[in-house]
């Protein structure tokens, strides 16, 4: 028998193959001819991965009821890092071996520079008991006001070819970046489904209290929470230097809704203890089918923005109904049964 909670996130999971399909067949029809094509599923896969990666590290602070407002302040603030060691260490004639060097340097300043900050979100919260949204609003405003009097605004570009071609290169006709956001969210599912971690993660979510009362160190488990976050927008980073050949603070501004609104779609509970990375990733499947598609037509981008609001609305109010109409039915209709 399922549990209430399972029937609540059940229902808009099931629903999301439809509506990916519903949304290929109204652009399909709508531009017949021009949406169905290899170019726009091909920008398609360049596309989601940066918002993917923004998703994932937006992920484990939303199932334990928490909430990461700095993730694109964070992938910025590293990839600035990371950019200006590229550009300052990398010769232009370099080699690929001295390119590839580099590269893991920076990834690994980078990662150092997230764990700090990490760290000091998950103590806040952990220790200080400061709610997750003000805390990281703080840091947001912090790391944000750092990294632009740091670089007065001004982007850093001219990446070496490996880093362009992360962004924009592909692997057996399959995206470079695509194949980054894939394994990252294989290893987010591994870490949440198989380990310990994983499973305190959903635990805390579901109730903090109860939680650390049977003899687990949630201090621990929120450090390591946005730790890991922190660590997500590294990558994510990574994938939008690559892709812009730039870096600057205010790339990516727009997609801290869309990330919300892509776990919400892929059946988490906003209360926190339940949601699943494969729902996420085919939630973002839809709303990159519904951008290129609006792209494509010529939609003005602002549009496409509020649309984004009204379908996190319409999102919380489907949940709503269920908990409110569809969960006492569906328990009824078990004790029937049983």
């Amino acid at each position: 028998m399922h549990s209430k909670n399972s029937l609540l996130t059940k229902v808009p999971s099931l629903g999301l193959p439809a509506l990916l399909l519903a949304t290929l067949a109204f652009f399909a029809i709508l531009m017949p001819g021009r949406f169905l094509s290899a170019s726009t599923f091909e920008s398609m896969a360049f596309q989601m991965p940066e918002l993917g990666l923004l998703t994932l590290a937006m992920f484990l602070p939303f199932v334990s009821a928490g909430f990461n407002l700095a993730i694109i302040v964070t992938a910025n603030l590293c990839s600035l890092l990371m950019a200006w060691m590229w550009v300052t260490f990398i010769p232009v004639d370099a080699g690929i071996a001295l390119q590839l060097v580099w590269l893991v340097v920076a990834l690994a300043s980078g990662f150092v520079v997230a764990t700090v900050i990490g760290t000091g979100i998950g103590a806040m919260v952990a220790y200080a008991g400061v709610h997750p949204t003000l805390t990281t609003l703080g840091v947001m405003t912090l790391i944000k006001g750092i990294g632009i009097a740091v670089t007065g605004g001004r982007p850093i570009r001219g990446m070496p070819p490996v880093i362009q071609y992360i962004g924009n290169g592909t692997v057996l006709g399959v995206p470079m970046p695509l194949i980054v956001f894939l394994l990252a969210a294989a290893f987010t599912a591994l870490l949440l489904g198989k380990t310990q971690l994983g499973k305190n993660v959903y635990m805390a979510g579901s109730n903090i209290n109860a939680t650390y009362y049977s003899g687990v160190d949630t201090h621990k488990v929120l450090i390591a929470i946005y730790i890991y976050s922190s660590l997500m927008c590294v990558v994510a980073g990574l994938v939008m230097t690559a892709r812009f050949n730039s870096a600057n603070m205010g790339y990516g501004d727009s997609y801290l809704l869309l990330t919300v609104l892509a776990i919400i779609m892929g059946g988490a509970d906003p209360n926190g203890g339940f949601g699943k990375v494969w729902g996420a990733v085919l939630a973002l499947l839809v709303l990159q089918v519904i951008s290129t598609g609006l792209n494509l037509y010529g939609v003005s981008p602002h549009i496409s923005l509020a649309m984004w609001g009204i379908v996190l609305i319409f999102t919380l109010a489907i949940k709503y109904c269920n908990r409110r109409w569809y969960m006492p039915w569906a328990q009824r209709r078990q004790a029937i049964n049983t």
